[in-house]
Parts: structure tokens; sequence; C-alpha cells
């Protein structure tokens, strides 16, 4: 993990831009997305027409190459004014990582430009209705058939469904392999047998529509197939979740400072047996640990945000499932405590603090749950701890604790 955290003058000029959209096309509508359940297209034109969106992308494909840790610092502005446009901005990111990390250098040439514009959005399917944490065990297929892949099959949970243009479908192409089963195919709106069909009435994040994604012998274009190869879709899929999670964690850091900075503004307005609520003991100690907490998931962010940009990509799924799930854990906290202080107002829709709390619960499950992120960083430590060798001579065997026991009752 490194610790000469850097941020480039772009990066901070994008999060200014982001802060500023925020405070005039997010904060302002929130509530009213929220509850029509609609995309908020006028803050989403803001963002591409102010670049945001060439972010992650590096220049040679149209982006400004500005890296993951500028990522985070954006979507970080956007999600602190609504955790819903958070994601709906941020899950652009995951959708395009496949063909940034797996991509033909055609490939990449022909839609990464499309995406850093703004012209198109992307979406990520990855999950069904059998197969959530275990991404090995996807039933959608796709076989080859001539030039062209047809697909069949249905997806569950597609993020930005039916307002992304491409999509990064993830198809069993080799229903005989373990290793090598699974493929990504990038699937265009308007395909004939590509359809939408349910749109979830979700809790929260409800700005940004997740839906049923059907494949009903869709045939798509060899060229298509995402890397030019098939069998490379698990680990394509295993390297988008390790660079998106920063991104996750940093919607997730948005949603706790929003959170703590309207209970600070309410704490201080609410008046109870004559002083401000932010005088008592009991809610100064809740708005620290929210403060203490929020300030460590987003400097946790920034360094695994930092290591990706400097090439350590490889070596960051342990700290990129750290920074996920210690984020989320942290916003769902806050946003649980900013609605005990707000009190009767805070379980009120009138409030927006309500709509912090409902947004902030899917954070610690997509995108991997957290009791996965736990798996994932104890794996890694017990892999890691045949590197502590040198400990070895300060740990006893369990030969000699038994010998030095036996010895003790034989002395007494």
């Amino acid at each position: 993990m490194p610790h000469d955290i850097r941020f480039s003058d772009l990066a901070l000029e994008l999060q200014e831009k982001a802060r500023e959209i925020a405070d005039k096309y997010v904060r302002p509508h929130a509530a009213k997305y929220d509850k029509l359940q609609e995309y908020n297209y006028d803050a989403a034109r803001a963002v591409a027409e102010a670049g945001l969106f060439k972010t992650w992308i590096p220049k040679e494909y149209g982006g400004n190459g500005a890296g993951v840790l500028a990522l985070a610092l954006v979507t970080e502005q956007l999600a602190m004014a609504d955790s819903g446009f958070g994601v709906a901005f941020a899950v652009n990111a995951l959708g395009s990582f496949p063909i940034l990390l797996g991509g033909t250098e055609e490939q990449k040439k022909k839609w990464l430009p499309q995406v850093a514009s703004g012209d198109k959005f992307v979406a990520f399917c990855l999950s069904e209705k059998f197969a959530g944490s275990d991404a090995s065990g996807l039933s959608v297929t796709a076989e080859l058939d001539g030039d062209e892949y047809v697909i069949c099959g249905e997806k569950k949970w597609t993020t930005n469904g039916g307002v992304a243009d491409f999509y990064s479908v993830f198809c069993v192409t080799d229903p005989t392999s373990k290793s090598r089963r699974i493929s990504t195919i990038l699937v265009e709106k308007g395909t004939p047998g590509f359809e939408v069909k349910k749109v979830e009435d979700k809790m929260g994040i409800r700005c940004v529509p997740v839906v049923e994604t059907h494949f009903d012998n869709v045939r798509v274009p060899k060229e298509n197939l995402i890397g030019g190869r098939p069998g490379l879709g698990f680990k394509h899929a295993m390297m988008t979740l390790d660079h998106a999670r920063p991104g996750v964690a940093a919607q997730a850091l948005g949603a706790a400072q929003g959170a703590l900075d309207l209970a600070l503004v309410y704490a201080n307005r609410r008046k109870q047996f004559g002083a401000a609520i932010s005088s008592f003991q009991m809610v100064q100690k809740m708005l620290a640990d929210m403060a203490m907490k929020t300030e460590a998931a987003r400097w946790l962010i920034y360094s695994v945000a930092a290591g990706v940009d400097a090439g350590n990509a490889e070596k960051i799924a342990k700290t990129a499932a750290m920074a996920k799930c210690f984020a989320t854990d942290v916003a769902m906290e806050v946003a649980t405590d900013a609605v005990q202080i707000f009190g009767g107002y805070g379980f009120m829709e009138d409030y927006p603090i309500a709509k912090f709390f409902r947004d902030a619960k899917i954070l610690q499950i997509y995108e991997g749950t957290n009791q996965i992120q736990r798996m994932v960083i104890a794996r890694k430590l017990v892999k890691d701890a045949a590197n502590l060798g040198h400990l070895d001579p300060y740990i006893p065997t369990e030969t000699q604790v038994s010998y030095s026991k036996d010895e003790a009752l034989s002395k007494s």
C-alpha cells in the first residue's frame, strides 16, 4: 500500500467540477428523482460536458488519464449530494473496466472514446438469480455460430439497465471447462432479442435503474468477444471488481460525509432542554465517532486508489476489499447514527437523512457482499503469513507447549 498519495492538479480540478455539478444539478433534485425513480439526465449531461466521464479512461482512448484516485474524488463529491447518482456515475467505470483491462486494442479504440465523451453509458452484467457471490456459477450461455455468438438466458441486478447503451455481459462459452468456462461479450442496446424486463422497485438508490436483462437468442458479432478469445471472462470480472472497489468505497465515503454534514447542521439547530443538542455529550460522542470513521475510510480509499494508479493493481485485491468493506460499513453506521440524531424527524421522508439511510444499505451488498470481502481479506492474510517466518522462534510448537505444561505440573 503506497504511503505517498499525490493529488494531481487535474484530479483536483475534476473534483471541483464534480462539487459544482453536485451543488447545481444533483443535491437540489435528489428527492424528486428518488420519489419518481427516474434517472437524472440533466446531471448526467453536466457530468459529460465537464469531462468527468473521461476520468478513468487513458488519453489514447479519448479520456484524460486522470486515474482511479481522481475517479474516487469525483465519485465522492457526487455521492455526497446523492449517493444514488454517485452509483449512476461510477457504474460506467464498472461497465467499461472489462474493455479497458481485457479488451483488444481495436475494441478499446472503438468503444472507450464513446464512454469518455458521455455519448454512451455502460452497464455490467454479471449477477444472475442463482449466481450472486458465486460469480463462477453463471448459467447464461453464448454459443459460437459461424461469425456470431448466440446468447441465451437472463441476468439479474443490472445497474444502469435501460439507460446504458453498452452491456458487458459475462456468459458461459465452454461448459466443460472449469477455469475457462466464462467469456465477456459486449452487447449493444437495440440488438434483436435483447430486452430489459423487470425494473426493480428498490429500497434505495432509486434514481438509477436496476433491472433484469433478458437474452433470447441474441446474435452478437464475434468481434464483440472482449479480449478476442474465449475463456477470459472470470479473469476480466475479478480484475474489474478489484479496480472498481475503490469507486464503490468512494460512493460510501460520499454517503457517509453527506449524512455526517446533515447531522452536524441539525444538531446545531435542534434545541432541547434549552440548549442545542450538539452540546450534549452523548450526541458529541456520536458525531466524533462518525467523523473519525469517515476520515479513516477516506484515506484508506485514497491509498488503495493511488496504488492502482501507481501500477500495483495486481497486488490490491486485499486492500481493495478492505476499502470497500470498511467504507461501506462506515456509511451504514454513520447513516444510522445520523437518523438517531435527527430523532423522530430522521424517520420521516420530509428530511433527506432518511434517503441517505435507505441508500447506504446496498453499498454493503453489491459488487461483493461485505462477508465476501472479509473472506478475501482473511485468505490473503493467511497466505501472506508465509512471509512471517522470522517470527517462528517466538511461537512455541504444540509439543513445546505441552512439555512446558507437564514440566510445570511435575515441579508443583
